[in-house]
């Protein structure tokens, strides 16, 4: 509790967290999470903070719509193709080596490629053969959670709450317990909890990691082993919990929760990079995500544990900036239209922040609030 007061007092004065919200009243505890507080003892002393300005956003869908824009403007896109190599031809563009479905193999040439497959960036990146791809390795871990499968239980929650993460566990792993919309479909799910497969994709090779490691980066390899025991220990104890033992950390949340009431469904699966650095030394695990870049700027590999939606925009605005610093200049304005506070710090600028909380709350139905204009600052009639 004292540190959740702190770190609301330290936050709450920051204009991109106005509006949070701290209690340690069971009362308002059981209007913010009734779930979480049902039969729960008055003499427990427990608190939450609570921020309104959140949701859940159906991104598969958003990316469909965004695909079927770029159709409409003249963009070709190919599903079911895998590429198979990328290779430097003799002027020093690149050539793909594309297979479809079918089994068909197509070759085209580009003068800039960017690698955003997920879990399978890494054997991409390092086909490439650039020195930037080099040192770098991968470390597979899948994601598991527990689904509800009782609507009475679904329909009493309606919320995303995050606990904290157990002493030695790594960021990825705090516990939070999810309102999902999955196909229209009010969702509940808990977690998440580790799980482990040698595969870099969910659909990919029992392989992949094995033929992951290479000369370069066998050492830096070796080295993230050697410095994470802890991490090793951690993963294989995840494996190894049973559902029931899945259940007693569910009931931390939700202290009646009924094993038959819940279902383990495996989520996804995502690579943590592992690399050399300066602060680090050799075989530094990272929990985050990477964009590796070569010296040309005629490549980019998106890397790391969460390469999706939410880190998208910042990754390609830093793609952009290494990557096409000549055109950069010419291209802010047709930048600064797409996301009005670009070059901007919202920290600085919290009346254009609420501009934008606003604009993006009414975009998204949220809100009955119309968004302001972007130069006058006055609501739109």
């Amino acid at each position: 509790m004292t540190f959740l007061k702190k770190r609301y007092e330290a936050l709450s004065v920051n204009p991109l967290f106005h509006g949070m919200e701290y209690t340690e009243d069971h009362a308002k505890l059981k209007d913010w999470i009734p779930l979480i507080m049902k039969n729960r003892s008055g003499s427990e002393q427990i608190a939450a903070t609570k921020f309104e300005a959140g949701t859940d956003v159906n991104f598969g869908a958003l990316t469909r719509m965004l695909f079927e824009h770029l159709k409409k403007n003249g963009v070709e896109i190919k599903y079911k193709h895998k590429v198979d190599d990328i290779r430097r031809t003799r002027d020093g563009d690149w050539e793909l080596k594309v297979r479809a479905e079918g089994g068909g193999v197509e070759r085209h040439a580009a003068k800039f490629v960017f690698i955003g497959g997920g879990g399978g960036s890494l054997h991409l990146l390092q086909k490439t053969g650039i020195p930037e791809g080099k040192h770098i390795g991968g470390f597979p871990v899948s994601g598991l959670f527990m689904s509800c499968n009782n609507p009475d239980v679904v329909a009493k929650h309606h919320a995303k709450v995050y606990g904290k993460a157990k002493v030695g566990a790594p960021p990825m792993s705090v516990p939070h317990l999810d309102t999902r919309f999955i196909d229209n479909k009010k969702s509940l799910l808990f977690g998440p909890f580790a799980g482990f497969s040698p595969k870099f994709l969910k659909t990919g090779s029992m392989f992949d990691l094995i033929t992951s490691v290479k000369p370069h980066n066998l050492v830096t390899m070796m080295a993230a082993g050697a410095k994470n025991m802890s991490l090793t220990k951690y993963l294989i104890q995840q494996v190894m919990l049973s559902k029931e033992q899945r259940m007693e950390e569910l009931r931390e949340f939700v202290p009646d929760a009924k094993s038959e009431d819940w279902d383990l469904v495996v989520a996804g699966q995502r690579v943590q990079v592992i690399k050399d650095t300066a602060a680090g030394g050799k075989g530094t695990l990272q929990f985050g995500t990477e964009v590796v870049t070569a010296a040309d700027g005629s490549v980019a590999a998106l890397l790391g544990a969460s390469p999706g939606a939410s880190t998208a925009v910042s990754v390609m605005l830093n793609v952009i900036n290494k990557c096409f610093p000549m055109q950069i200049q010419a291209w802010e304005p047709k930048l600064k239209e797409m996301i009005p506070s670009y070059g901007v710090s919202l920290l600085k600028n919290p009346a254009m922040l609420r501009e934008i909380q606003a604009s993006t709350a009414h975009s998204l139905g949220l809100s009955a609030v119309k968004p302001y204009q972007k130069a006058a600052g006055q609501p739109v009639s």
